[in-house]
């Protein structure tokens, strides 16, 4: 991993251990940023440091549950104790149950929604502990498309994301009341290949996979270090991200009633799953998977929906161009049209 000294801000990323979490340190590391790793699973996080560490990096890891407030509280001071003060600090943690409404347990309803929804809130309490009397700080909330339009099977995860976004707009707005520099993004992802499809709890009878199409981890993590570094409210991921903001804003009941035919299947691959085993629902899984999962034959490497995200100005000016270009293309047409029958006309006199 080669290190750049362009950047040595201090980052703190939770569900840093594996998946998105794992390649967004790695990518922070990779431009010099001080990294803090927090995670539930300590072979994984010791993992991800003797990476960044290997390649130069400077890295510490705090083993703590996002759901627990006080030990949020602990791995924040405990990463500027040995980084210096927090300048980024990205939620990411995650937890979910693939199931029918109907088949959860409120435990499990409950722990989905801690993790996801209360370890976003409390990391954004605890880095706003150091940064609003700083005046200077950035909270990276990774989203997701289901943040837009919720899908069968995963009720709790997406009520999730949707708080996110709620609890994040409020915040902003007392943000902006402060005049506060502190500033807020959220980056909504797509499908992406991680381990978490051999280690979410599942209720169905058939393995879990992402819905098509899949992008590799290391797509999400430049888009998450990307948002950290410019001005942007929000980013959306993959053009599977667009639609589905788009279809829910247009045609929501539309979008009811095709997810009801098609989501159950897209989200189960034809092996059995295997009875019994375990998951990281309430305890992590002792192993280090680290970012990928088992879809790297069919997970894609880039992202054009997010290039034009990132480069929206020079997508708007090439839109306009071309606008332009057709008008004008248009009007030669017109104006030739007419010509050859003023010609016919003074040919007929």
């Amino acid at each position: 991993m080669k290190q750049s000294n362009r950047n040595g801000k201090v980052v703190v990323v939770t569900g840093a251990s594996a998946g998105v979490g794992r390649a967004t340190v790695r990518e922070f590391a990779r431009r010099g940023a001080r990294v803090g790793l927090i995670a539930r699973g300590e072979r994984g996080l010791a993992a991800a440091v003797r990476e960044i560490e290997i390649g130069g990096g400077k890295a510490h890891a705090h083993a703590a549950d996002v759901a627990d407030a006080g030990a949020v509280e602990q791995a924040a001071e405990s990463i500027e104790q040995a980084l210096g003060p927090i300048d980024v600090w990205v939620n990411n943690a995650m937890a979910t149950v693939l199931s029918p409404f109907a088949d959860l347990g409120a435990d499990e309803f409950r722990r989905v929604t801690e993790v996801t929804y209360l370890g976003a809130v409390y990391g954004t309490m605890a880095a706003l502990r150091r940064m609003r009397p700083r005046n200077a700080g950035t909270i990276v909330q990774v989203a997701s498309a289901l943040s837009s339009r919720s899908i069968p099977l995963q009720s709790p995860y997406c009520g999730a994301k949707h708080a996110i976004l709620g609890f994040t707009d409020s915040l902003r707005s007392e943000l902006e009341h402060e005049n506060s520099r502190v500033r807020v993004t959220a980056v909504h992802l797509p499908a992406v290949n991680t381990p978490q499809f051999d280690w979410a709890r599942n209720h169905m009878a058939r393995r879990p996979r992402p819905v098509a199409p899949i992008y590799q981890p290391e797509v999400a993590a430049r888009a998450i270090v990307w948002a950290a570094h410019h001005e942007r409210r929000e980013l959306l991921v993959g053009a599977p991200t667009l639609l589905a903001e788009w279809a829910q804003k247009l045609a929501p009941g539309l979008l009811d009633r095709y997810l009801a035919r098609t989501s159950f299947r897209a989200q189960l691959a034809e092996a059995r799953d295997v009875p019994d085993r375990p998951d990281n629902l309430f305890s992590p899984v002792d192993s280090d998977p680290g970012a990928h999962g088992r879809f790297d034959a069919d997970a894609h490497r880039s992202s054009f929906a997010l290039w034009l995200s990132e480069h929206r100005g020079v997508a708007a000016l090439a839109a306009a161009l071309a606008t332009v270009g057709g008008a004008a293309a248009w009007r030669r047409r017109g104006n030739g049209h007419r010509g050859d029958g003023a010609s016919l006309r003074g040919g007929l006199q």
